[in-house]
């Protein structure tokens, strides 16, 4: 985690990606609140912000959709800022996204490992909002990670290469496995390291093998106990059911690309969770 000294200036964001990113500002203050929308808004055209004053609105807000991005104070009316970014964690179909507390004591809380994994990073109140939201903007959209390592898995030769030379484009290093069990012997020969192979595992979820994505995806949380921010995982998916788009995300999926895979936001999705696993 961090808190870099911030200088860019904040008109520059107007260049954000297309979609619209919904960020979610969770502060019990009323004014602080819309000091740090208002700021944002001014800061980013297009983003959506979802303003709430307690852990219960957010959980509410969380239910009626997904959020790219939260922001929250340390304290709240009803719990503090690492119970709200576990309440995030739980949502179900709510993506691996930043949870960033921002307090003029997140210092304190960090040295006394008072904060969880469920919190992605801190910001110090003190720099101002326009910092905040330069800062902010470091996550909507993510500056390239030249020779970061993606472990992928993919058994149609013509998907392979097409989404091989998407993210190479990028500066990416793409290592690819035709199926789970070639993936898995690799992943195997550094269990017990502290480098796992890969930074990032990018896995279609059916495949012609005897196991699936869904089988790597348990492995990887389960067997070898790798975390979210440990080794990332991404999972493309044709299936547009949202039970289903929701179980992977239980089961440990930072995100999911939908089919058929666009590369902008398969680079953004990709690039984003390389960013949160480094901080």
């Amino acid at each position: 985690m961090s808190t870099h000294a911030v200088t860019q200036d904040s008109h520059s964001l107007r260049h954000l990606a297309a979609d619209a990113p919904r960020v979610m500002v969770v502060d019990g203050s009323k004014l602080v609140r819309k000091l740090i929308s208002d700021t944002l808004r001014r800061a980013l055209e297009q983003v959506e912000v979802v303003a709430c004053g307690s852990i219960e609105e957010a959980r509410e807000a969380l239910a009626a959709a997904p959020v790219n991005l939260v922001t929250t104070s340390l304290v709240l009316p009803d719990g503090d800022g690492v119970a709200l970014a576990h309440s995030v964690r739980e949502a179900a179909g709510q993506a691996y996204v930043p949870v960033i507390v921002v307090s003029g004591d997140a210092q304190s809380h960090l040295e006394s490992r008072q904060f969880t994994e469920d919190v992605t990073d801190y910001f110090d109140k003190s720099l101002g909002h326009e910092a905040l939201a330069t800062f902010i903007r470091g996550y909507v959209q993510p500056e390239p990670i030249p020779d970061a390592r993606v472990l992928y898995v993919e058994d149609s030769k013509v998907v392979a290469l097409a989404t091989k030379r998407m993210l190479e484009r990028h500066g990416l290093r793409v290592m690819h496995f035709i199926g789970v069990e070639e993936a898995l012997e690799y992943l195997e020969t550094h269990r017990g390291n502290d480098d796992p192979g890969a930074d990032l595992v990018l896995t279609d979820v059916y495949l012609k093998g005897e196991l699936s994505g869904m089988d790597l995806l348990q492995r990887l949380r389960g067997d070898f106990g790798y975390g979210k921010r440990r080794l990332p995982v991404l999972v493309m998916t044709g299936d547009d059911n949202k039970d289903n788009q929701s179980k992977l995300l239980r089961q440990g999926a930072n995100d999911l690309v939908l089919k058929p895979i666009e590369e902008r936001l398969l680079v953004t999705k990709t690039l984003f969770q390389l960013r949160v696993a480094r901080l």
